[in-house]
């Protein structure tokens, strides 16, 4: 007789960008069998990234990514497309590191907040979160603060070139549950990746 598989897992997870105050942060439900790849994906989505920029995710000194970013070999990436969320993450409380546009370095903490049976296979539903993501390009944390104070100061001699820069108006501590859930429902999972 055939083993029978183990019953589908979800895992509902908390994303925090570190290093901004006050918090921006997501909750969202993804399969435990979702590869890194289509975590990626996600994450961009429930955040309000582009997928204009590299990424990487970082637990216990290991990454993983895109091997084929790593042109001199010496990062030693780990291939994404290859790794389900359920081998990292496993017991509540775990978390890593997603880490995306090196050269803002936004990094976001994702941390294992519950694990629960599935009775049938689940795609990635967003389920809450707080503020909108920064721009892209806007310099990372330091770079967003310094954002953050002139354009909403009318009087701050950067006021009109980030007005311009970002659109006008800003709505920093708007976010759009509906419009994220709108786009994972229209996604086909797992993404097929361009690379």
């Amino acid at each position: 007789m055939p083993a029978s598989k183990p019953a589908p897992t979800v895992c509902r997870l908390k994303v925090t960008l570190l290093d901004i105050a006050p918090p921006i942060w997501r909750r969202l439900q993804v399969p435990s069998t979702i590869k890194l790849c289509c975590l990626h994906s996600a994450l961009q989505v429930t955040m309000g990234w582009t997928e204009s920029h590299l990424h990487q995710f970082e637990k216990d000194g290991k990454y993983w990514a895109v091997p084929e970013w790593d042109e001199f070999g010496d990062l030693e990436l780990l291939d994404e497309k290859k790794v389900p969320l359920g081998k990292l993450l496993n017991t509540v409380g775990d978390s890593l590191v997603y880490v995306c546009d090196y050269g803002d370095d936004w990094r976001h903490e994702v941390t294992l907040e519950e694990i629960t049976s599935a009775d049938r296979p689940t795609t990635p539903v967003c389920l809450g979160g707080e503020r909108r993501c920064p721009p892209e390009d806007v310099g990372g944390p330091h770079g967003y603060q310094e954002f953050l104070e002139a354009v909403f100061d009318p009087e701050h001699e950067e006021f009109e070139h980030y007005r311009q820069w970002a659109g006008n108006p800003v709505h920093a501590e708007e976010f759009d549950l509906k419009a994220v859930n709108n786009t994972l429902s229209r996604m086909r999972w797992p993404v097929r990746h361009r690379w």
